[in-house]
C-alpha cells in the first residue's frame, strides 16, 4: 500500500499540521523530504477539490521554496483554494476538536438549528466531511475517462448505467472507461447497473440515424396525436405520431384517461381508442426527443417484472462483475426475488428497489425485507401519484429505511436546471439538503452528468449542497432516535455497534474503524448515523466499492492478511488512511469494533479505544 505520495502524506500529517475546511494548508519542517515540489504538484492534483477528501497547500511561509517554485505550485490551487489561502486562517488541530465536540453532545435538533453558524466565514466548516454518497448516471457528457477522473474528484461515488439506453457494446466501453478513471484517481468507485423494468418508451424521430445528435420533437397544444403500439411505427415518430413499446397500450386504456410522457413533460388525452393505437389530444406544448418515458396512471398496466431484456441485462451485470443493480418499478417484494433469480448464484451483487408507483409504496415494509436499499425514484413517481405527495412519500421511504439500517437513494431532477445552466435555482439547492436533512444515504444526478452542459459542475454543487446540509443536523439527536426505536431483543452484533456509535460520541471520537470484509458491521454502524466517519477496512474489493452506498462509511482496502487473527496491521491500516485524508490526527481518539478472534464468523463482537500517535 506504500507509494512516495502516501509517504510524503502521512510526513505532512504528522508534522505541524495547521489546516483549514477540507482542503488543508500544510506547514513543513525544515528538514523536508527530497523532491518535495513534485510529491506536491501530484498530491495537489490527485486531492484538489473533492467532497469530503483533502486537498493540499503549500504555507506561503515554507522558507525552503523559491518564489519560483511557489508560483509554480500556487497555479495549482483552483480558485476556492487561493481564496482560501489568501485569508491566512488556520486553526490547529486542537480546536477543531473542540468543534467536533459541539456536533457529538447537542441533542436536541432545535437547539442544534438555532446554534447553525450562518456566518460564511470560511473556518465555519473545518473538520467537516460530507457522509453521503453521490450517485451519477453516466451518458454522452461524462463518458470519457479524464471527465469520469473529474467528476471523481468532484465527489462521484457511484457510477450509474442506465440501460434504457444504448447498446451492450457502448455499456462495455462505459465500464472500462470508469474502471480505468477509478485506477489513475485512487479511487474506489461502485457501478450500478439500472434496468429498464417494466417501464413503457417512446419511440425515436422519423429519420434518426443511431449515433448523431437527436433532435427533440415539438408537440403543439390541441394537435390530435396518435399514439401507437405498433412495432413497425417505431422510428416514425413526428408531431402527429408517436410509438410506445407497450403491445396491451390500448387494452388498458380509456377513453378520458391521460398519457403522460418525459416525467409529465407532455400531457395527452385519450379521445378514441383503436386496435393497436389510441387517439389523443395534446393538452400542452413540450419538445419531446427519443426514447422517453411514458406513464399510464389511470391504467393497470400489466408488464412483468422482468423480461427477456431486462434478463439480458442482469446476465451482463454478473459477466461485468458490476457491484449492483438498481431494479425498476418494483411493485412487491416477489419482483426482487425475481431479480435475485435472474442474477444467479455467485458474488453478491446488491440490489435496490426503485419505488415508483403507489403499489411500490404499499408495500414498502416487506419490499425492504429483501431489497438491500431502497431508491425513491420521483420521477414516474410524481406521476403515478399526486406530485404534492412526493414529499409525503419521500418521507416516509426515508424513515422506514433509515430505521431498519437499509441505505436509501433519493433522486430525479435534483439539480435538473444543471443540465443548461450552470447554477442550480435556491429550491434545488434545498431539495438536495432536504433529502440529506430527512436522512439519504445517497443522492443521485441523472440528466445533469449523463447529457448536461455542465456536469462536473453539477457533482461540485451537490458535494457542497451535502456538506451543509449535514452541519444542520443534529447527529446525537438521529441516534437516539433509532436506538429508541430498536425492540429488544436485539442480535448481538447491532448491540455492539450501537454501542461503539454511542462511544463515539460520549468521547467525542474523530473516527470510528471497523474491520467488516462482508460489510455488515460497517452497515449496522452506519444505521446509528455517527457524526464522524466509519473507516471499513477489508481485504474484498467489491464489498469496499458496495460500502458506497451507506452514509459515512470510507472503505480502506487492504491486501488479504496473512493471520487473519492479526487485527493491529488492519486497524492501523484504518487509521493510516484517516490521517491520509485530513481526518485523524495525533492525540484523536478512535472507535474500533471487530471480532475478538474467538469466533470470526460471529462477526465483529469486541468494541475499545485507542489513542491516534
Amino acid at each position: 500500500m506504500s507509494s512516495p505520495e502516501y509517504d510524503m502524506a502521512l510526513y505532512l500529517q504528522n508534522h505541524k499540521v495547521p489546516y483549514l475546511i477540507d482542503e488543508m494548508i500544510i506547514g513543513m519542517e525544515k528538514s523536508r523530504p527530497q523532491d518535495v515540489l513534485s510529491y506536491m504538484k501530484k498530491w495537489i492534483d490527485d486531492k484538489q477539490k473533492t467532497g469530503g477528501h483533502t486537498a493540499v497547500l503549500p504555507n506561503t511561509n515554507i522558507p525552503q521554496l523559491t518564489d519560483a517554485e511557489k508560483k509554480e505550485l500556487a497555479s495549482f490551487m483552483p480558485p476556492g483554494m487561493g481564496m482560501l489561502r489568501r485569508t491566512g486562517t488556520v486553526m490547529e488541530p486542537s480546536k477543531v476538536r473542540d468543534r467536533s465536540k459541539g456536533v457529538a453532545l447537542v441533542t436536541s435538533e432545535l437547539k442544534h438549528a438555532a446554534e447553525i453558524d450562518i456566518s460564511g466565514k470560511e473556518d465555519s466548516m473545518v473538520g467537516a466531511k460530507r457522509m453521503n454518497g453521490i450517485i451519477c448516471t453516466i451518458g454522452p457528457a461524462s463518458d470519457n475517462v479524464p471527465t469520469l477522473i473529474a467528476l471523481m474528484r468532484a465527489g462521484l461515488n457511484i457510477a450509474r448505467l442506465n440501460f434504457s439506453h444504448g447498446s451492450y457494446e457502448s455499456h462495455t466501453k462505459t465500464v472500462n472507461n470508469v474502471r480505468e478513471a477509478a485506477k489513475q484517481a485512487g479511487r474506489l468507485i461502485a457501478l450500478a447497473l439500472d434496468t429498464k423494468g417494466p417501464e413503457i418508451r417512446t419511440g425515436t424521430r422519423a429519420g434518426y440515424v443511431a449515433g448523431t445528435a437527436a433532435i427533440d420533437i415539438e408537440y403543439k397544444a390541441g394537435t390530435v396525436v396518435k399514439v401507437s403500439s405498433n412495432p413497425d411505427d417505431r422510428a416514425k415518430c413526428d408531431e402527429t405520431l408517436m410509438q410506445v413499446d407497450y403491445l396491451n397500450m390500448p387494452k388498458v386504456v380509456e377513453v378520458g384517461g391521460k398519457i403522460f410522457v418525459d416525467d409529465g413533460l407532455l400531457q395527452l388525452e385519450i379521445t378514441e381508442i383503436g386496435t393497436d393505437y389510441v387517439l389523443t389530444k395534446c393538452l400542452n406544448n413540450a419538445p419531446i426527443g427519443n426514447n422517453k418515458g411514458v406513464n399510464l396512471p389511470d391504467a393497470k398496466v400489466d408488464l412483468p417484472a422482468i423480461s427477456e431484456r431486462d434478463a439480458n441485462d442482469l446476465a451482463f451485470a454478473r459477466k461485468m462483475d458490476m457491484d449492483m443493480v438498481f431494479a425498476s418499478f418494483v411493485r412487491r417484494p416477489s419482483d426482487i426475488n425475481d431479480v435475485t433469480k435472474a442474477l444467479g448464484p455467485g458474488d453478491k451483487i446488491m440490489i435496490v428497489a426503485k419505488i415508483e408507483n403507489q403499489e411500490g409504496c404499499d408495500n414498502l415494509l416487506d419490499i425492504l425485507t429483501v431489497a438491500d436499499g431502497i431508491m425513491v425514484a420521483r420521477g414516474d413517481l410524481g406521476i403515478e401519484i399526486p406530485p404534492e405527495k412526493v414529499f409525503i412519500a419521500q418521507k416516509y421511504m426515508i424513515s422506514n429505511c433509515n430505521l431498519v439500517g437499509k441505505p436509501v437513494v433519493c433522486a430525479t431532477q435534483m439539480l435538473e436546471t444543471m443540465t443548461k445552466n450552470p447554477r442550480p435555482t435556491r429550491a434545488e439547492v434545498s431539495d438536495v439538503c432536504n433529502a440529506v436533512l430527512e436522512g439519504a444515504d445517497c443522492t443521485m444526478l441523472s440528466g445533469e452528468t449523463a447529457k448536461g452542459k455542465y456536469p462536473i459542475e453539477a457533482v461540485e454543487t451537490m458535494a457542497k449542497c451535502g456538506l451543509q446540509a449535514q452541519c444542520a443536523l443534529s447527529m446525537r439527536s438521529r441516534f437516539e432516535d433509532i436506538r429508541r426505536a430498536m425492540v429488544p431483543p436485539l442480535p448481538a452484533q447491532e448491540v455492539v455497534a450501537q454501542s461503539a456509535v454511542n462511544t463515539a460520541f460520549e468521547i467525542c471520537a474523530a473516527g470510528i474503524v471497523v474491520l467488516s470484509n462482508t460489510g455488515k458491521s460497517a452497515r449496522l454502524l452506519s444505521k446509528y448515523r455517527p457524526h464522524c466517519p466509519i473507516f471499513a477496512v477489508t481485504h474484498v474489493p467489491k464489498n469496499a466499492r458496495q460500502l458506497n452506498l451507506s452514509r459515512g462509511v470510507f472503505s480502506v482496502l487492504t491486501d488479504e492478511p496473512k493471520d487473519k487473527l492479526d487485527y493491529d496491521a488492519r486497524i492501523q491500516a484504518g487509521i493510516n488512511y484517516g490521517k491520509l485524508n485530513g481526518d485523524l490526527f495525533p492525540g484523536d481518539h478512535v472507535v474500533v469494533m471487530h471480532s475478538d478472534g474467538n469466533r470470526p464468523d460471529a462477526g465483529a463482537n469486541l468494541v475499545r479505544v485507542i489513542q491516534v500517535r
